[in-house]
């Protein structure tokens, strides 16, 4: 698939020359930081060196106080509380942390996961009912609840309160719970509204914690689950979140809990921890146990204080990963053939499909697979009791959710952020549902949006990749939303004459490319599916290269090399 080169603007020219100066760095390092929003010599101190100090004050946020008020009548009343939370990666990693939190201080305590199939997203009658046939006074629900108006309206008439913690849109009222705390609450002034479920549970942990006086050092070792949720949420990775996913990459790769260290040997994870590894190694295990059987599996592993029961529920979630892995591949091998047989699906400007059979655990990854393929709004629907249900995705620059809201009205419910969601309508509803999202699509999308960018920090020359330049990207790490790895392109290369074609059927580029081939300085890189390119960077063409900078360690000796993400002649 063709895609477009777009080059950052560079920073504000005073702005870097003042950078370069206060920090002792050259130009290209300071224009890097300018363009991420850090500005100043003390913002860049607390973007190199993260500080737990750095953190807000958990009662900058609305409803902090009476949530953390209703929490202490709860402790010491001794009333039963429910940690409530979504089936995912950041709803288990949510329950999980407060669940563990808690339970320090507080015997009166479980937790409850909704099923996918039989209950669906968020707070659930089932979960509520259950509550109340087992005494439970005070439900905290994580990673959901926002829009959960009639459900804990349902709640109150049993006699039970709710404390949400969500991190969600809220839509136009909110619900009559205790306290809702949500950093996107239009009248909420916190100063990160880009946390995680699991990043709002730990504020709400916080607060507890300083309102109690307890060590807020107890709350380090949980920043382990809290860097999993950030990572596998894909939540900007700037401010607290940065400081927060720093500390917690720390905790994993130093102490993890029993479960995740499960699950970082089942994933062969033996070096640092990136969020890279989160989200495509520890990430899709937790979520595994959701999609194919029940997220309570993921909370159970989570939550393991013996080796043998983690490894024990590892395995089998390990299995269940396996499992969603052979589904989505066959999801999605049918959903791509559908639209390839089909000149109506390719003309449209979204893809919108609906087949009964599909299997609900793995239709989010099918509508992110579908993108990679023919990258456009995309909206997966399977069956659901009695329903089409389905999840959501969108390409760069394209507004998701205001899409649904347009078709609100055939709806029985929606939720999600600008580029994923989730919804829920009538069998009827689909085809009509089909014709509103792509007219919105049609009236609202650029031809921009229908082609795949590749965002690229700078234009440099291969000779200015040097030992010490590279050490200084490292220190940019954790890189995620906002906070990308800095991506390159450098101009009208030469291949030096090492690069050769490498994988079993010769479909990738091992690279060996220089600025000028009299000068011999050449960098290493390698081109994931780039093989058929070979022959023409042999002739000795001139090309250019677009790619990020990473660590390769063969053979005991480790170098730079370039991970090449395009190259165009």
């Amino acid at each position: 698939m063709e895609k477009r080169w777009v080059i950052n603007e560079p920073g504000n020219e005073e702005t870097v020359k003042t950078l370069m100066d206060s920090l002792g760095v050259d130009r290209l390092i300071a224009d890097l930081l300018v363009q991420r929003g850090i500005t100043t010599f003390d913002m860049a101190k607390k973007f190199f060196r993260p500080s737990l100090e750095d953190l807000h004050d958990p009662f900058l946020m609305k409803d902090m106080d009476k949530a953390v008020e209703r929490l202490e009548i709860a402790i010491q009343k001794q009333e039963r509380i429910m940690v409530y939370g979504d089936y995912d990666v950041d709803g288990t990693t949510s329950v999980s942390l407060v669940y563990i939190y808690l339970r320090k201080h507080f015997d009166f305590i479980d937790y409850y996961i909704p099923d996918r199939y039989s209950e669906g997203y968020g707070v659930s009658t089932a979960g509520i009912d259950y509550a109340a046939e087992n005494n439970f006074s005070l439900i905290i629900a994580l990673d959901c609840g926002i829009k959960a108006v009639g459900k804990i309206a349902y709640a109150k008439e049993k006699g039970i309160d709710f404390i949400v913690c969500d991190h969600h849109t809220p839509g136009e009222i909110l619900p009559d719970a205790v306290a809702v705390l949500d950093p996107k609450r239009l009248d909420c002034n916190y100063p990160c509204d880009a946390l995680s479920g699991c990043g709002v549970g730990f504020k709400l942990m916080q607060g507890l914690a300083q309102k109690m006086n307890w060590p807020f050092e107890d709350l380090i070792p949980l920043l382990d689950l809290l860097a999993v949720s950030i990572a596998s949420d894909i939540v900007p990775i700037t401010g607290e979140n940065r400081v927060l996913t720093y500390f917690g990459l720390q905790q994993l790769n130093n102490s993890p809990r029993l479960g995740l260290k499960t699950i970082l040997n089942l994933a062969g994870v033996d070096k640092d921890l990136t969020v890279n590894d989160i989200v495509f190694k520890v990430g899709p295990r937790i979520n595994a146990a959701g999609r194919i059987q029940s997220g309570n599996r993921a909370v159970q592993l989570l939550i393991a204080d013996t080796e043998e029961s983690a490894i024990l529920i590892g395995d089998t979630i390990d299995v269940m990963n396996e499992d969603r892995k052979e589904l989505d591949h066959n999801i999605t091998d049918e959903a791509l053939e559908r639209v390839a047989k089909s000149s109506a699906l390719l003309a449209k400007k979204s893809t919108v499909l609906f087949d009964r059979s599909w299997h609900k655990g793995v239709i989010g990854i099918v509508a992110s697979r579908m993108i990679e393929n023919y990258y456009k709004p995309t909206v997966i629907l399977t069956e659901s009791n009695g329903f089409a249900t389905g999840s959501a995705r969108s390409v760069d620059g394209f507004d998701l959710y205001n899409a649904i809201s347009e078709c609100s009205d055939l709806l029985e419910n929606f939720g999600g952020h600008k580029y994923a969601a989730g919804l829920t309508m009538k069998i009827e509803n689909v085809g009509e549902f089909q014709k509103r999202f792509e007219d919105y699509v049609v009236n609202n999308i650029t031809e921009d949006m229908l082609v795949p960018q590749v965002k690229i920090d700078a234009n440099i020359k291969l000779s200015d990749i040097t030992p010490k330049f590279f050490r200084i990207i490292k220190q940019f790490e954790p890189f995620g939303p906002k906070n990308m790895t800095p991506v390159f392109v450098s101009e009208q290369v030469l291949d030096y004459g090492y690069s050769r074609p490498v994988g079993k059927n010769k479909e990738h580029l091992k690279l060996s490319v220089v600025d000028d081939i009299r000068e011999g300085d050449v960098k290493a890189g390698i081109a994931f599916s780039m093989g058929k390119l070979f022959p023409r960077i042999s002739s000795g063409v001139p090309f250019d290269v677009c790619y990020s900078l990473q660590e390769n360690e063969y053979m005991g000796k480790v170098e730079t090399q370039l991970m090449v993400r395009d190259i165009k002649f």
